[in-house]
């Protein structure tokens, strides 16, 4: 048995993104399935992942979106818990949501062609109010002529469905429509791959999860073409007596299914017949592009698949090609091109590099050069047009050794940036312009990236394949190295206990960053005033330099608090050295209560006048005669500073009020009569009624009774 695995097998790239993610972020939570492969989930759950199914059981302080992406109100719902969101929405699937916000945010009635209940299709949904009419075929859109419509199509829709559909609009002749073929290219590729092995194959094997959509679009496409089409969910329960048959056999995989499952269908195989395995990039590569009769009597064997692979190319100006020598003429070299044509062609001795020399080339037949073609009808050929390309060249191979190049952005694509450099095309993927996912591509249009080669094609399509990142991962590990060495050297200078000296760089709610020696240090908000300050700015200045005490250090997580507090005297602990008991202060009230009032000395420092100690008269609340913010002067009565207590007296600098005093009465004579008169009423009318009264006869009886 001859079994061909098919070149585009194991995990696209967006679900291989979101795997590294994954597996880089194992204390995030997962929402949802990051893909359609039970296998795959419960594989991550042992290494664990933690998956949640609903927004609201999220925990943990970031949360990981999943390849098929979400609605616009779940990133909306995280942002407003102050969750971190790692977005790993293929970039396809980000592409189609950015399409259907917009065209919504204008008017456009949004029509998808997908599966109403897939993960992508409800997250695309719920980038446009959830408002958009949903067909896996389009063929119950009911689009009105006229109508502002914006039509896009599930990354894994079929190309048969979507190419019917569209067909379908234009003989409408609907004009105010705009369709967006969103399918995936891995998709395109993986059907059309499936639609040559199932032609060329007496049977398939599809392998993917039950709940994969693109791999139930694999599985119809082989279908349609080859009854003998098996769909495997687990290689382990599938019964391979079933295909011990057939003579050849294919192996397709969905995006989702990691190649190791293909690799196990294949040793399940082989435990019941002796196989024989075509590398996926042999023996499908040869396939590519061969279209296979529509009757299985004539096998295409890879003989018939080169020679159509093969065919003799057109000529083009500006073409290099190689050559081979055939004899040197006085003229010039005769050289013919090899499976082209059988007709000699003369490469002109004033085209060529070097001088030319007649006998230095007549040992040298069948030999290969390079030459430009640069004229047609004739065939005129060139070494020096290729003066600029040798050059290019040479740089080129640098390039390829690690040559750091730039290249300004001219557009994108789905997969990434795109720009030239000299004849090559120069292609920068979404997840290698920059360390974490790119959403907006089209800012990078018009910038000059520094890249580096990661593949490089020099024949037929020029391409190179680049990345800013590996540059950018680069300048960050030296940075990394450096801030490393500095932390050590930092930490090994300093111990707990150390009065060091700090600039204040930047205020939290929390407390303010110090940089010391260039390395930022805590100052908590509780560390930094004895009176328990609400604000930083109370107590520092930014970018103002102060000295800390260092309070506690964190080499594990490399982390310094330190405390200004530590290093300033306590406000009371001064109170006894600044006051004394008879001190005359000015304040200001800063608060009332029923019993008194509540003065500020100086700050962080009160003292209280009871409402008896206020004016000379009776008060039942200090409300009645001062309010908040009045200047007052009062006498220190008591102070208490291990208390925090002092106690003053408006009172006390008051002028005495005048004394009224009782006069005890003299004893009367006997058979006189009881009596009492204040002291300034003896005189006049007043004292004769009191002398009447006591039978006194002079001021000296009186006095004399007093002094009794």
């Amino acid at each position: 048995m001859e079994i061909i695995v098919a070149k585009n097998s194991g995990f696209c790239f967006g679900v291989k993104r979101a795997i590294d993610e994954i597996l880089k972020n194992k204390d995030s939570q997962v929402l949802g399935d990051i893909i359609n492969n039970r296998i795959v989930i419960a594989d991550l759950q042992k290494q664990g992942i933690n998956f949640v199914y609903d927004k609201e059981s999220v925990t943990t302080d970031s949360v990981i979106i999943r390849a098929h992406g979400e609605a616009k109100e779940v990133f909306d719902y995280f942002e407003n818990k102050g969750i971190k969101v790692i977005d790993c929405t293929c970039p396809f699937v980000r592409d189609i949501q950015v399409k259907v916000e917009k065209y919504y945010k204008n008017g456009y009635n949004v029509y998808i062609l997908g599966k109403a209940n897939h993960p992508e299709v409800i997250g695309i949904n719920g980038w446009c109010n959830n408002q958009a009419t949903i067909s896996e075929t389009g063929e119950d859109f009911d689009i009105k002529e006229g109508e502002k419509a914006c039509v896009v199509a599930q990354t894994t829709l079929s190309t048969e469905i979507f190419n019917k559909f569209l067909k379908n609009v234009e003989d409408k002749g609907l004009k105010t429509v705009v369709i967006f073929k969103t399918i995936c290219y891995t998709t395109t590729s993986r059907q059309e791959e499936a639609e040559l092995l199932s032609k060329e194959c007496d049977a398939v094997l599809i392998v993917g999860d039950k709940n994969s959509n693109n791999t139930q679009k694999l599985f119809d496409v082989c279908k349609k073409n080859n009854v003998n089409s098996f769909r495997i969910f687990e290689p382990k329960e599938f019964n391979y007596k079933n295909i011990k048959k057939f003579r050849k056999v294919g192996i397709v995989l969905g995006a989702s299914t990691p190649l190791e499952q293909s690799q196990e269908v294949i040793s399940n195989m082989e435990s019941i017949t002796e196989v024989k395995t075509s590398a996926a990039n042999e023996e499908v590569k040869v396939a590519e592009g061969v279209e296979a009769p529509a009757k299985k009597e004539k096998e295409i064997t890879m003989a018939d698949a080169l020679a159509k692979m093969t065919r003799t190319p057109k000529f083009r100006v500006g073409q290099v090609i190689r050559a081979k020598i055939s004899s040197a003429l006085d003229d010039g070299l005769a050289l013919y091109i090899p499976n082209t044509t059988k007709k000699e062609i003369i490469l002109s001795k004033d085209e060529m590099l070097n001088p030319y020399v007649k006998e230095d080339y007549e040992n040298k037949m069948d030999e290969e050069i390079r030459v430009m073609i640069t004229s047609l009808n004739p065939v005129v050929l060139s070494e020096k047009a290729m003066i600029k390309i040798l050059a290019e060249e040479a740089e080129i191979e640098e390039i390829k050794n690690g040559k750091v190049f730039e290249v300004t952005i001219t557009e994108t694509n789905k997969g990434g940036l795109i720009g030239k450099f000299g004849s090559y095309q120069v292609f920068v993927p979404s997840s290698q312009i920059r360390i974490g996912f790119v959403k907006d591509l089209e800012k990078y249009v018009g910038k000059t990236l520094k890249l580096k080669a990661e593949k490089v094609e020099m024949r037929g399509r020029r391409q190179i394949v680049a990345s800013q990142k590996v540059i950018l991962e680069e300048e960050k590990a030296i940075k990394d190295a450096e801030r490393k060495a500095k932390e050590d050297a930092f930490f090994n200078s300093i111990a707990v206990g150390d009065v060091v000296n700090g600039k204040v760089v930047r205020f939290a709610s929390f407390g303010a960053f110090v940089s010391v020696n260039g390395f930022d240090c805590l100052a908590h908000i509780s560390d930094l005033a004895w009176f328990g300050c609400k604000d930083c700015a109370e107590v520092l200045e930014l970018n103002k330099n102060y000295d800390f005490k260092v309070l506690k250090i964190d080499l594990e997580n490399k982390k310094v608090s330190i405390g200004y507090k530590q290093l300033q005297a306590k406000p009371w602990d001064l109170v006894a050295e600044k006051y004394a008991v008879g001190d005359v202060i000015k304040g200001k009230v800063v608060r009332l209560v029923d019993f008194g009032a509540f003065v500020e000395i100086e700050k962080h420092i009160d003292g209280l006048v009871h409402v008896s100690e206020i004016t000379n008269e009776w008060l039942d609340n200090a409300a009645k005669v001062l309010k908040v913010g009045d200047e007052v002067e009062a006498k220190i009565m008591e102070i208490v500073p291990e208390k925090k207590k002092i106690t003053l007296s408006m009172k006390a600098l008051l002028p005495q009020p005048e004394v009224e005093e009782v006069v005890e009465e003299p004893k009367a004579k006997k058979g006189g009569k009881k009596a009492s008169k204040k002291e300034e009423n003896v005189d006049g009318e007043d004292f004769r009624e009191w002398k009447d009264e006591v039978g006194g006869t002079s001021i000296a009886d009186l006095l004399g009774n007093l002094d009794k």
